[in-house]
């Protein structure tokens, strides 16, 4: 029988709460004004003795220049949780992007896990265009590449299986390399989209993030993540939507940025 695991989503930092909506929509896919800003997450999956953390978040000095409100340290987050991040063995990176890479030294013992294609997208030819590097952190680079020549970086080639009920899915699109994470819950098979999706109407409309690197790519991956799902709404976690915190339980009664993903929506 599949192990099951409990599945969090910790949210460790926001944009400010004016984002217009249009910077969310590629140009032309949204018809409205408004305000919708973002929340950026970290999420783990433990069970089984086993503690898996996907993805860093980034710290202060990344925050302040990018803009960013920095609400909880990712290390100190996680620690609220229960968990030390300097004894966690395995971390999954979804792909390189500040936002999801950054903090990489908050890991000592970790083997971490990424697409080929995504170290060759954040190291290659796609990086001689500004607007595609822009996103990427170059000291969050060198420190992963500083990874594999420490013999701590583990390279996946399209689907792989992590560990008995985690696998790992590459999409593309977002990026070269972006990998979403499926995990056997006791309600079913959850699929942590990062940013395959960064928001559930993003998926929902078929209406990209204007952040991509391949569009066609990204809307194969909305369809992709519903397929791992096994077409259930309720399975679908999306990268940055602060909805995430609004409809599930909190691990911690009266602390809302770390919610049990695993549990049945409220």
């Amino acid at each position: 029988m599949e192990p099951t695991y409990e599945v969090l989503a910790l949210r460790f930092a926001r944009t400010a709460p004016d984002r217009p909506r249009r910077e969310n929509f590629m140009p032309g896919m949204d018809l409205h004004e408004g305000p919708m800003p973002l929340d950026y997450y970290i999420w783990v999956i433990r069970g089984h003795g086993r503690v898996v953390v996907v993805d860093t978040g980034f710290g202060q000095e990344a925050a302040e220049e990018r803009g960013r409100e920095l609400i909880h340290a990712p290390a100190a987050l996680l620690a609220k949780a229960g968990i030390d991040a300097a004894t966690v063995k395995d971390v999954v990176l979804t792909h390189l992007h500040y936002d999801h890479a950054g903090s990489l030294n908050d890991f000592p013992a970790a083997t971490f896990h990424l697409q080929d294609e995504e170290m060759r997208y954040a190291t290659g030819r796609p990086m001689c265009h500004a607007c595609l590097r822009a996103p990427f952190n170059l000291r969050d680079v060198i420190d992963a590449v500083a990874l594999v020549h420490g013999g701590r970086m583990k390279f996946h080639d399209g689907d792989a299986q992590l560990f008995p009920g985690i696998s790992l899915h590459r999409v593309g699109g977002h990026t070269g390399g972006l990998q979403v994470v499926r995990v056997a819950t006791a309600r079913g098979p959850l699929v942590l989209a990062s940013d395959a999706f960064h928001f559930s109407e993003n998926r929902r409309r078929r209406a990209p993030f204007p952040l991509v690197h391949h569009v066609g790519e990204m809307l194969d991956g909305f369809i992709r993540c519903e397929e791992l799902a096994e077409g259930r709404e309720d399975l679908l976690v999306a990268g940055h939507d602060p909805e995430v915190r609004e409809r599930w339980p909190e691990l911690i009664p009266g602390f809302p940025d770390i919610v049990r993903l695993d549990l049945d929506p409220r």
